[in-house]
């Protein structure tokens, strides 16, 4: 079932907020609610799969956060990354450190992380659908466009991204493949979420396809804990979803009984598996240690956590730039997908700290290295939901990765270094001036390195996060390949935790066609059988 939407200007260019009548603040739910399917996480999946099941179903979707509209620091692209410096509790970010000293983030705010990414749009790649168990090509194509119609543009290039794209091509990131959606090795213009006006267009956009009668979507809604009964069952079988609202106080939402019905899990890669431990399903020790009463033994979650490591250069240019985030990539033989961002302040530095230049008058380009062979895991810290997990990726463990990611930045510096790119970078300044530059930036690790002995060894000091972190409830390990949880029935878990690689060169448009492909199949399955009986 696809609806055919009417979209007003107004809310399409983003100036006016939606008026969705079933978005409301938990401090107005009621104590106890019932409904046939509780979506938890209002994000990149959450939304898609929320908004396909109430067309013909009750569905309760919760968000712990707020909603992106009516915030310009969230709508419009002049502000991005001004949230990942603010850590008050309404931020729509949430900062957390992994275990290897990396600064990273976690979305908490409606439409998860496309409220809060840099906006590029490409698919996923031939193994993610693979992986994915995804095996209907025409509803994964259709999904695509479903989501495509309501939040996706065609950059317009500015001459410092033309001047690289061109730059890629000449350092043998071939062919140039121009403007497309696919993921196809060389150099391409993907889309963008961020419309001609500058106005980004998240997955909250997409409950503009919600049937209102069948969706009730509650903010600022902190799942505690997923309710299971045990007793005479075979498995541990889902039944509600404890909740807080902003004012302190529990809710519970229950599933109605039927034969079908159930919870949902899309809280993303550190919300998701992390949840699941704080319910009961989870490794035993780490059930013990927290004084939680063991549901089940599933010593898998947690498991498996991989992100993608990013290296960057900050490359001053002698002439100005504009402002613009992610609009080309190329996509190496090697494994590495380069792209880059002008004018903005992408480490979140103060003016000293860029030695004499300044990120108005340069840009930053950078890699991610495709799928990373370095895993780590997930382990609660406390029992408050609100609070981050403790999380270790391990970066560059494995030598391979390293390997990968030397290839990367010499393809960047050749790049840098090409003619078509000669405008944007200062003539007298050589290589070795660009990573010492780089190296002294307040990200590296050891902190204020003058220099760097190697590029293996630049790779290492300089690693931080493209944040397509994911894993912790991986598909044929957590979950089967209808994203049911092995082991309980009434729970499946959709979203970026059940990756066991990051799809493509961005995540984002894979997870929301993936969203809407759950959705409509897990829809189709129980109208189904509604009918034969």
């Amino acid at each position: 079932m696809f609806l055919t939407i009417l979209c007003f200007q107004e809310f399409c260019r983003g100036e006016i907020p939606p008026n969705y009548t079933f978005m409301h603040e938990a401090t107005k739910a009621p104590k106890i609610s019932y409904y046939d399917y509780i979506v938890i996480g209002g994000g990149t999946t959450g939304i898609p799969i929320a908004t396909s099941l109430s067309q013909n179903y009750s569905v309760l979707l919760l968000e712990r956060g707020a909603s992106p509209y009516g915030n310009p620091n969230v709508t419009k692209k002049a502000n991005f990354g001004s949230y990942f410096s603010d850590n008050s509790p309404d931020s729509p970010s949430q900062r957390f450190v992994s275990v290897d000293g990396v600064t990273n983030a976690r979305p908490r705010v409606l439409g998860g992380g496309t409220s809060i990414n840099a906006g590029f749009y490409s698919h996923g790649d031939a193994r993610f659908i693979k992986q994915a168990k995804l095996k209907d090509e025409w509803l994964i194509n259709e999904s695509y466009r479903w989501v495509e119609k309501v939040m996706v543009s065609k950059p317009v290039l500015t001459r410092w991204h033309s001047a690289l794209e061109s730059a890629l091509v000449e350092a043998d990131v071939t062919p140039e493949n121009g403007f497309t959606y696919d993921h196809i090795i060389g150099t391409k213009v993907g889309g963008t979420i961020f419309d001609q006006n500058g106005t980004r267009h998240t997955a909250a956009d997409l409950l503009q396809y919600a049937n209102p009668k069948g969706l009730r979507l509650l903010l600022h809604a902190t799942a505690h804990k997923i309710l299971f009964k045990t007793k005479e069952r075979s498995k541990p079988t889902a039944y509600g979803v404890v909740y807080e609202d902003a004012s302190g106080k529990k809710h519970r939402a229950y599933l109605k009984g039927g034969q079908r019905d159930e919870i949902i899990l899309s809280a993303g890669a550190l919300g998701s598996p992390q949840l699941l431990m704080l319910s009961g399903v989870g490794p035993k020790d780490q059930l013990h240690t927290h004084n939680i009463k063991r549901v089940l033994h599933h010593p898998l979650i947690g498991q498996g956590m991989v992100d993608n490591p990013l290296n960057e250069f900050f490359v001053p240019s002698p002439i100005p730039v504009a402002q613009s985030l992610v609009d080309i990539v190329g996509i190496t033989q090697s494994g590495n997908y380069i792209e880059a961002v002008e004018g903005f302040n992408l480490i979140g530095g103060t003016d000293s700290d860029y030695q004499g230049f300044s990120y108005e008058m340069g840009g930053f380009i950078f890699e991610k290295v495709n799928y990373p062979k370095s895993k780590g895991d997930l382990k609660l810290t406390n029992r408050n939901p609100a609070d981050n997990p403790s999380v270790t990726f391990n970066y560059f463990k494995e030598p391979n990765d390293l390997r990968k990611c030397v290839l990367g930045l010499r393809t960047m510096l050749t790049a840098i270094e090409s003619k078509s790119f000669a405008k944007f970078k200062y003539a007298n300044m050589t290589i070795q001036d660009i990573l010492d530059l780089n190296m002294k930036m307040p990200t590296t690790f050891p902190m204020n390195a003058d220099t760097s002995s190697s590029l293996e060894q630049y790779c290492k000091d300089n690693v931080k996060t493209i944040w397509h972190y994911h894993g912790g409830c991986q598909m044929g390990k957590v979950v089967d390949a209808d994203y049911k949880i092995l082991g309980v029935d009434a729970v499946r878990v959709i979203d970026g935790s059940t990756l066991t690689s990051s799809p493509g060169t961005n995540p984002q448009a894979s997870l929301l066609m993936l969203g809407r492909y759950m959705g409509v199949t897990i829809l189709n399955k129980r109208l189904a059988s509604d009918i034969s009986k």
